[in-house]
């Protein structure tokens, strides 16, 4: 296709390109260099003001990785792996996101990438075999495949509280924390939500804040970071040995190198606590990801890992009844995303931090001074809200994708998303996506999980390329089977019964309480990764391919 005829259709199109990937975040940097790489007139999208998705938004004290940073890099580059240095074990958000600005200038990929462009609609055109997208300032683009990079935890929910507009200080959400510093020394402070981020924030400002009140809905099972900075010989020796991590990574089910184990009723309960508490103090996931597999299967063996992280809690907090606040009783350890923290249970040894549990006092309003409970009023002069996402579809939700014969993505994902391999979904064609519903991205440690995912993407069209076929889209008998296979890995598992966004709950969006929504794939990375190429290896079954009758410039 000719540059001029990229540039503006009889439709009154703005622009044409072979493949628009929707998202400067992890996976649509590494989406953009694969498919350029591959010879793709391909685009991005971005609504931010720079890429970095996650990592570019999230600027709120305390933000970094939970996964060992050098499990979280790429691996598609020696070059990138030779030049790059992890300075701490968990990096912090400034440095990733100097990390990935550096990955998009060693390729000089920001050429590929058009910033403050939010998609607001999607509409499929069956004649042409292509996407038309519409942006919220009024620009289009048309793509004959689109690549969605949306990233699982991109859309931020507040709580349905009265009288939010009417507050006169400082509010946000923490997926919103002001670029400019924040004055916090000695200013009142409210943090709405202890899930991963409220933790992580609590503990970061508890010190430098006058006073710090913590409103707990529902406590979290969090286990030590134990972050340690990485010394120069340190870094020298993972980059000797970067292969093995990444083959230990692809091999373990959570896409860490941290193995898990089996055995647990074969240890007496006190060989069991004693590798209990080698692995607490280790860095990470390892409290988890190398523990006994059984206790992710089995009430009784959740109950005792349950009741030791608890007991290591109380030893953590001063005060008795506090302690037992910060301790879940609906869901067994490692049921819910697990937050990794340092010094958070502490915190609450502090005279000038307070915890509220607003399932015994709830928030009944937002005042102009604060937050009113059943009980108190609260004044504050900032609001922390770390109240989540609406998690994996939310993204989606949030654009107007209208597929073959005008079915809306939203309606067709009301009750939970069905899609094919976490990567298409039927109605939807042309569509792909990375780091989608029902993948592992969503399960596992993320850039792991999302360079299969765009690796799979890439390949698949260079395939359809090659053999000159301009449709594809998922049939509904393959993406039922998938449905049934993302249910079976789900439902062995204990977690089937917790209120997260594993399951899709989330109090802040209307139809995500009640009911399961499969959101992710659970039969563990080493399985997904062995599935998806299984069906590349057989000239994808389950799809169906179609070639346009239009021509080039359709």
């Amino acid at each position: 296709m000719s540059a001029s005829a990229r540039r503006r259709d009889d439709n009154g199109v703005d622009q044409h390109r072979e493949v628009v990937v929707i998202g400067a975040g992890v996976s649509g940097i590494y989406a953009i260099k694969k498919l350029t790489d591959a010879g793709f007139d391909a685009h991005v999208v971005e609504a931010d003001e720079d890429l970095g998705g996650t990592w570019y938004r999230n600027r709120y004290p305390g933000c970094r990785f939970d996964s060992e940073s050098y499990t979280y890099g790429y691996s598609f580059s020696q070059e990138l792996l030779d030049d790059w240095d992890w300075k701490e074990r968990f990096s912090s958000q400034p440095e990733n996101l100097r990390y990935l600005n550096f990955v998009a200038d060693k390729f000089d990929l920001r050429r590929y990438m058009r910033f403050n462009t939010r998609v607001s609609r999607m509409i499929w055109d069956e004649l042409r075999h292509r996407w038309d997208l519409t942006m919220e300032d009024g620009s289009s683009l048309s793509a004959d495949f689109v690549v969605a990079s949306l990233g699982p935890l991109s859309a931020p929910t507040l709580p349905q509280v009265p009288g939010m507009g009417d507050y006169e200080g400082v509010s946000f959400h923490s997926f919103n924390w002001p670029k400019e510093p924040l004055e916090l020394a000695g200013r009142r402070v409210g943090v709405v939500g202890t899930g991963a981020t409220g933790i992580q924030i609590i503990a970061e400002i508890a010190d430098k804040v006058g006073e710090l009140k913590v409103f707990q809905r529902r406590p979290n099972w969090s286990t030590p970071l134990n972050n340690a900075a990485i010394a120069t010989e340190e870094m020298a020796e993972i980059r000797s040995r970067y292969l093995e991590i990444f083959a230990a990574c692809a091999a373990t089910p959570g896409g860490f190198e941290h193995q898990p184990r089996w055995g647990f009723w074969e240890q007496t309960p006190e060989q069991r606590q004693a590798l209990w508490d080698k692995l607490y103090d280790m860095p990470g996931f390892a409290i988890l990801a190398a523990n006994f597999a059984e206790i992710f299967l089995d009430e009784e063996a959740n109950r005792e890992i349950s009741d030791y992280v608890a007991d290591r809690i109380r030893q953590r907090v001063d005060d008795a009844a506090v302690a037992e606040k910060l301790i879940p009783t609906d869901h067994g350890f490692g049921l819910q995303r697990l937050p990794l923290e340092t010094n958070y249970f502490e915190v609450y040894n502090r005279d000038n931090v307070e915890l509220i549990d607003i399932s015994e006092d709830p928030i009944e309003a937002v005042t102009s001074t604060g937050l009113q409970t059943a009980a108190k009023q609260y004044d504050l002069d900032v609001i922390v809200y770390a109240t989540g996402f609406d998690a994996i579809t939310g993204t989606y939700d949030r654009i107007d994708i209208r597929g073959a014969d005008g079915a809306v993505l939203a309606d067709k994902w009301s009750d939970g998303p069905a899609t094919y391999l976490g990567l298409l979904t039927a109605g939807f064609p042309n569509l792909l996506m990375v780091a989608g519903p029902q993948s592992v991205s969503g399960s596992t440690n993320f850039p792991r999980a999302i360079e299969t995912g765009v690796e799979w993407v890439s390949g698949l069209l260079e395939h359809l390329k090659t053999q000159g076929i301009t449709r594809v889209e998922a049939q509904e008998d393959a993406e039922q089977l998938w449905q049934s296979e993302v249910v079976r890995a789900h439902e062995r598992l204990l977690l089937r019964r917790s209120k997260g966004w594993f399951t899709g709950y989330n109090a802040n969006v209307a139809g995500h309480t009640d009911g399961v929504r499969y959101q992710a794939y659970f039969g563990g990375a080493p399985r997904y990764a062995s599935r998806v190429g299984e069906v590349a290896a057989n000239g994808y079954p389950g799809l169906d391919f179609k070639a346009s009758t239009l021509g080039e410039g359709r």
